[in-house]
Parts: C-alpha cells; structure tokens; sequence
C-alpha cells in the first residue's frame, strides 16, 4: 500500500522550534513527528511513501538517507512554491498512477502534524466497502471549521465556527463534524482534481461531492487524536504519548 505525508508548510504556529528545521522533524520523545507518522503508517501496510517538501527541505531528505529511508521505498515531491494540500496532492499524482493495475489501489494521506491511534486498516477497510472516492476521518470536537455529513456519511457542505454554511448537497439533516487530516483516497480521485496551482484538497472535495461523488466521513470518535501545530499541543502530547501511539 502508498501513502503521502503533507509535511511541506512553514510550521510557524510551531515557531521557535521550526526556525532552524521543518515540522517533520519536529521532536516528541526523543522521536521526530515525521517517524512517528512513518510507524503508524508501516503498521498499517503502507510500504511505499511520497513526502512533499518545501521549508528546510534538504533536511529532511538527508533525514531520510541516515535512516535508510525506514525500510521503506521513498519519493520526495520538492514544492519552490507552497501549494497547500490539494495542489501538493496533485503535483505527486503520478507516484499513484505509476503502478498500471495496481493504480487502482487506495491509499492513504496524512498530516504529519497530527498524531492518533486511529484504526487506519479499519478505515481503508470502511472505503472499500462503501466504494468511496475519498474517505475523511472525522470527529465529534471543537474545531475553527466544520464539515457537514448527512446521515448515509456524505460530505454535504462545510461551515466555519462563527461564519454561515455552504451547501454542496442536498439533505434533511447534516452533522457538523471536525476533519483529522487523515484521509484515504482512490486514485481515480486524482484524475477529477480541476483545480490548479495551490489550493485545499477540502475544496475538491466538495466541489467532487456536489457532482454526487462519494466523499465519506468515516467516524473516529473513540479514538485518540491531536494536533501537534502548536508548542503547547507538543508539551501535552510529551505526556500522554504513551496512550496516543
């Protein structure tokens, strides 16, 4: 199985730890967020890994030639210009579409500024089985931003915190819930990304979504998640690290 890591930004809600290295190479316990997203994605059955790249650059992929690249098979998409998820997604479409046959296969994208015992075998399991296009581990939480699911899990529309609601769909009811930045994506996804230049994969996914596409929110709540973009998130998540991986 692929994945992606999104780990291309500045960092700077991390700053000062990011002044002088990326966020991927950010430290929790003695280990870099880029290793910890690494296990997580080797124990799920990911063997192949592509990597964006962009402030400090060189750092991490020297990162990843002292450590023999983690056993693993590793691709760097290298970004001059930012291009926020959905544009760095599809600058690096062509390491899922590369394999003819077995470029049908899922796989996953994941933050590497997020950690979590999500059951990510469970959740690629859930996307075949629903027959999605796109499947979004979402929770029932706090967040600046919202994504709305009706009740047979599909991405209906979005709404900020304080701001009003964007509809793609249709529905009767919709829930209002906090996206995980994990997702698990079948390459025929990448070949309906319009959109160019940077732009938010959240976009596509509900432009995708309002063309009746299958865009799912697959429900984490039981399980443990964090974002690790601030100091004070790193500081918590030292102490409970134990329980989250």
């Amino acid at each position: 199985m692929k994945a992606m890591i999104l780990a291309a930004g500045l960092g700077t809600r991390l700053r000062p730890l990011t002044d002088e290295r990326p966020k991927a190479l950010v430290e929790i316990g003695g280990r870099t967020l880029l290793e910890i997203t690494l296990a997580r994605l080797r124990d799920s059955g990911v063997r192949e890994v592509i990597i964006n790249v962009h402030h400090f650059a060189e750092m991490v992929t020297e990162y990843l030639r002292s450590n023999d690249s983690f056993g693993m098979r590793f691709e760097v998409s290298r970004e001059d210009v930012l291009l926020d998820t959905g544009g760095g997604l599809k600058k690096a479409a062509w390491f899922f579409l590369e394999d003819g046959n077995h470029a049908q296969e899922p796989f996953l994208l994941h933050n590497v500024d997020v950690i979590s015992n999500i059951d990510l075998a469970r959740m690629v399991r859930f996307h075949g089985e629903q027959q999605a296009l796109a499947t979004l581990a979402v929770q029932r939480r706090e967040t600046s931003r919202y994504l709305l699911f009706d009740e047979g899990h599909q991405l209906c529309g979005r709404r900020a915190a304080q701001g009003e609601t964007e509809r793609v769909r249709a529905y009767r009811e919709a829930e209002e819930l906090a996206f995980s930045g994990i997702h698990v994506i079948s390459p025929a996804f990448l070949r309906m990304m319009t959109e160019n230049g940077a732009f938010s994969i959240i976009d596509s996914y509900l432009r995708i979504a309002g063309e009746e596409k299958r865009i799912l929110g697959f429900r984490a709540d039981e399980y443990s998640w964090r974002d690790l973009g601030t100091p004070q998130n790193l500081k918590q998540a030292e102490a409970d690290f134990k329980n989250l991986a």
